[in-house]
């Protein structure tokens, strides 16, 4: 068989290099392609997913969203998301993206505490008792509730899914393909693929979630002092009703979900087993999650205990300061490690996106316009 011809050498290396790369295509990396196409209409970007689109955390995400943050930080991002998920409903109606009445149950002493996690102006103190199953939700003694604006859900694996399909006319979506090696140089990166190709790309961005340990980039994520927890929820047999909104327990870090487009609840809390590793996990519960977040449902939900014997169980990065960590990881500044959202990915996805676009686009470049 004869070589390649010289404009088929041409379109192979136009084909084999990209302005950005991102690794993962998940709620985080398929907004980052859309933010960086965005700040630079027109630049080459690859999406490479080890899996398919949103496969990983983002498919077992709860997608719920409310305007809270622990620190100030934290909080100006949920606002930045909270303002793009509304524009992105906006321009499409259809997505799977649903406003939601959203209740906060926490101890009265509290209260002040309680203010400072919100944004301002978006928590309301009622007499009304919390949003539920049937008003199967119980107030505990000592306790208040108060109303919060601005909470929806999304269906987090049907959006990215949207999301990507959107993004395919100007994105290259490398599914099933593993990055082997991450090799940074001044002049860019390379990156050797499962498949055998090499992709090269003047700007990476490293989108792993949980994947913190790939060989292709562990020396660099070692550096940042992340860690991966368990993420463990209970899938509550009741339908919800059309009318029924969240509840979130905030001193127990728990939340109760009506997930309508699934015709179930889900009861999310706080399981403490650290270290753990993606591809190690069983996806399944064990007796002992069981038990600890049946416990934390009875002191609110009592009736909706023995309604519990399912769930979701998948994996997480946090950072040290429970502040989703954005910054360059290489000696080139090249390559940009984005992620560790705390169990929060979809609630902050579309801030930690914007920060690593202008991490990859220094310089935005004005759309044209007929």
């Amino acid at each position: 068989m004869g070589g390649l011809t010289g404009t088929d050498r041409a379109r192979r290396t136009a084909a084999d290099h990209v302005d950005v790369a991102i690794v993962g295509a998940g709620i985080l990396g398929c907004v980052t392609a859309r933010e960086t196409l965005a700040r630079f209409p027109g630049a080459s970007i690859a999406v490479i997913e080890r899996d398919a689109v949103a496969a990983g955390a983002s498919r077992r995400s709860a997608g719920l969203h409310f305007p809270r943050g622990s620190s100030a930080a934290v909080r100006a991002m949920a606002e930045h998301s909270e303002r793009y998920y509304r524009t992105l409903k906006e321009e499409d109606p259809a997505l799977p993206i649903f406003g939601l009445d959203t209740t906060v149950v926490a101890a009265t002493a509290g209260a002040d505490r309680l203010a400072e996690h919100y944004l301002p102006g978006t928590l309301h103190r009622t007499d009304r008792l919390p949003h539920g199953p049937a008003g199967r939700v119980h107030l505990p003694e000592g306790s208040g509730a108060w109303q919060v604006d601005g909470g929806q859900y999304a269906d987090v694996h049907a959006l990215t899914q949207c999301l990507a399909a959107q993004l395919r006319p100007a994105v290259r979506f490398l599914e099933g393909t593993r990055v082997v090696t991450v090799d940074s140089r001044p002049d860019g990166v390379g990156l050797a693929l499962s498949s055998g190709a090499t992709l090269t790309a003047s700007k990476v961005l490293l989108a792993p979630g949980p994947w913190l340990k790939e060989t292709a980039w562990q020396p660099w994520t070692a550096g940042l002092g992340l860690r991966v927890k368990k993420v463990v929820a209970l899938h509550v047999e009741r339908r919800p009703r059309p009318t029924d909104g969240a509840v979130v327990f905030e001193d127990d870090d728990a939340f109760l979900l009506p997930v309508h487009h699934r015709g179930h609840w889900l009861f999310s809390y706080t399981c403490a087993q650290w270290d753990v590793r993606p591809d190690g996990t069983d996806h399944c519960l064990t007796p002992v999650e069981l038990a600890e977040a049946r416990s934390v449902l009875d002191r609110f939900a009592p009736e909706l205990v023995p309604l519990c014997t399912t769930g979701r169980v998948f994996c997480d990065a946090y950072s040290p300061d429970r502040v989703p960590v954005v910054r360059p990881v290489d000696d080139f500044m090249n390559v940009i490690f984005a992620g560790a959202a705390n169990g929060s990915g979809y609630r902050l996805a579309p801030a930690i996106a914007a920060d690593a676009a202008r991490l990859l686009c220094p310089t935005t470049v004005p759309r044209s316009h007929p």
